[in-house]
């Protein structure tokens, strides 16, 4: 079984909404060769936040990014820290908060937009600014860094799907259209990357309300989708919900490399569905 894995975050994607409108996806799950679960996500539902959250496993209360403006690096080891201590490659196509949190603060434009250096915490990385940066450009930078590098651990990070969701609202026509469209985009590009033997994770880091908006408590705002593409797993649709903060120990299990101290185990929801070695 492959250890290399690929996680695309979705940002802004709420579960309902994937659910209706990410047909390849949801057709994976259908025909057994996927796995899907919720995950809830912490509280505030703020994406800087929420981005240490999925990539460290501690809640703001103890890493201290609590909001979009707490502008500074991770104190946190995260999953490139992780990687890069394991001696594997990694790799992230993303918005310039992740090169905040984990490379430097504040971004430069120009000296940080690509970074290329096995010794750095992100070791290979593509970075853009605008909200409005197509997806279909940013998958494919991800794709590109995968294919120049080989990269062990590959973190894909669009933003197409919040940008509009903040415009009209969760219930619009623009909203699901864009999730359509990354529905499209990974269904071209997920044959490609299970033939390369890469375990996948498609999943969002929080939701959207029906009024462009997230950072509150509603299901609308906390709840997201979570499917996994993985031989070490069982497959089909499981309906528990799973806390965010079990993400990152998860992708540490399925890289097979050990978990940070400050991660917690893995509940009995997320191991009964790991296969036995």
């Amino acid at each position: 079984m492959s250890n290399k894995l690929i996680v695309v975050v979705v940002d802004g994607m709420r579960n309902d909404m994937a659910s209706e409108n990410l047909g390849f996806m949801e057709h994976l799950v259908e025909a057994g060769k996927a796995t899907r679960y919720q995950i809830k996500s912490e509280l505030p539902s703020l994406s800087r936040p929420l981005y240490e959250v999925l990539l460290t496993g501690t809640p703001s209360s103890v890493n201290g990014i609590s909001s979009n403006g707490s502008v500074r690096l991770s104190k946190q080891e995260s999953l490139f820290h992780l990687t890069k201590k394991q001696g594997l490659i990694n790799a992230t196509a993303s918005y310039y908060w992740i090169s905040e949190l984990y490379h430097r603060a504040p971004f430069h434009y120009l000296e940080d937009r690509e970074q290329r250096n096995p010794e750095n915490v992100i070791q290979y990385g593509k970075f853009y600014w605008e909200d409005h940066y197509p997806d279909s450009h940013l998958l494919m930078d991800g794709e590109m860094l995968r294919r120049q590098v080989n990269p062990d651990f590959l973190y894909i990070h669009p933003m197409n799907v919040d940008d509009v969701g903040h415009q009209f609202g969760s219930d619009s026509k623009e909203y699901r259209e864009k999730i359509l469209r990354m529905d499209n985009y990974l269904s071209e590009l997920i044959p490609i990357w299970q033939e390369a033997g890469y375990q996948i994770v498609v999943t969002a880091d929080h939701g959207m309300s029906e009024w462009g908006l997230h950072g509150g408590t509603t299901d609308g705002e906390r709840i997201v989708p979570f499917y996994l593409l993985s031989d070490k797993v069982q497959k089909g649709r499981f309906h528990d919900v799973i806390p965010q903060l079990e993400f990152a120990p998860f992708m540490c299990r399925l890289m097979d490399i050990p978990k940070s101290e400050s991660m917690q185990e893995l509940s009995e929801t997320v191991t009964a569905i790991l296969k036995k070695k």
